[in-house]
């Protein structure tokens, strides 16, 4: 039989991986009897574990306390937690790193050694590369949002053009890389603008609102970044349907089918779900049309870029008539410098 203090540690163990247990399978797991568990319950209790009994059975389960009790993490959960903690300490909502730093230290303190090991040997081996500094976002900016999103209660908050900076008075007025550029492009104000929150999005490290413009008849996506919630918020409302049923999905492609300065459809000779998986999010928008086909559209800076992008898919495909003569030149020079490449003298 366990000793007293080794028993409760695995009595906590047992609560905190199971949300709801018999008192007779915790007796049998502990080696103890009822009146013994019932016994180590009220020891729980009394170090501020909120431990309650099931009405009706004869069960136990750990419920939220008024303060943060101690927790018990096995292996692979300590790791995903530092792990956890080191990318949020350089992660693209400000305010957090702080604690992120000290809630790491703590927990790198009492990690047994062969742990310490492993997660300094996966942060030193590990560098993040290929991604420009994301815009930061506040905590209370994202908490206000979510806090919306799940009342069902009308959002405002004060939108700046992409064009300009969110207006923070701590901030100073970028200054202009010209006066060409200062002639051409005032500062614009930022507006006000009313919406039905649905979700929160993460992609591309960048923050976004995917909501119901009250102004536009219509679904938007925001930048969390260009806005500055209002209070309070507004009346209740019922939640709408997506048109693509989930948020990432609907902002992939609202981020895809913006406008570029060139557009093109192509005809991909495969089916959508053959070549869905070739596509990144935010890169194109597949419409099926038969077990065969389907059409994806894209958009891009560049004739270059689309030549590059339609190619990477790795389908056959056929041009839309409407496609830019330029993107058929970009095709045909890519073709061209293909075939010079791989020619034998």
């Amino acid at each position: 039989m366990l000793e007293t203090s080794g028993r409760l540690l695995k009595l906590l163990a047992l609560l905190q991986s199971h949300r709801d247990r018999s008192g007779a399978e915790l007796a049998e797991q502990l080696g103890v009897s009822r009146r013994t568990l019932r016994r180590d319950i009220e020891r729980l209790r009394d170090l501020g574990y909120p431990v309650h009994a099931g009405r009706g059975t004869a069960g136990y389960r750990l419920g939220a306390g008024a303060s943060l009790p101690p927790l018990l993490l096995d292996d692979e959960e300590a790791v995903a937690v530092v792990v956890g903690l080191r990318t949020a300490a350089e992660g693209t909502v400000t305010g957090i790193e702080e604690a992120s730093l000290r809630a790491l230290t703590k927990l790198e303190q009492v990690l047994p050694s062969r742990l310490r090991h492993r997660v300094t040997t996966l942060h030193h081996a590990t560098v993040r590369a290929g991604a420009a500094p994301a815009p930061k976002v506040a905590p209370d900016t994202l908490m206000a949002i979510a806090e919306a999103c799940r009342r069902h209660e009308r959002l405002r908050f004060d939108y700046t053009s992409p064009h300009t900076s969110a207006p923070d008075p701590r901030t100073p007025e970028p200054r202009a890389t010209s006066r060409a550029t200062s002639r051409s492009t005032p500062p614009t104000a930022p507006r006000v603008r009313s919406v039905e929150p649905h979700r929160l999005v993460s992609f591309d490290r960048h923050w976004y609102l995917v909501a119901w413009d009250m102004d536009r008849t219509d679904w938007r996506t925001f930048r969390v970044d260009r806005l500055v919630p209002r209070t309070p918020t507004g009346p209740r409302f019922v939640p709408r349907a997506l048109p693509e049923g989930d948020a990432a999905t609907y902002l992939a492609h609202r981020l895809s089918s913006r406008a570029w300065p060139f557009r093109a459809t192509v005809t991909l000779h495969e089916s959508a779900a053959s070549v869905g998986d070739r596509l990144w999010p935010g890169m194109g928008v597949l419409e099926p049309v038969d077990d065969d086909r389907c059409l994806l559209h894209l958009g891009a800076e560049t004739p270059r870029d689309l030549a590059w992008m339609i190619t990477s898919v790795d389908a056959d495909f056929t041009l839309d008539a409407s496609a830019p003569p330029e993107l058929a030149e970009a095709l045909r020079a890519q073709a061209t410098r293909s075939l010079r490449a791989i020619r034998r003298p």
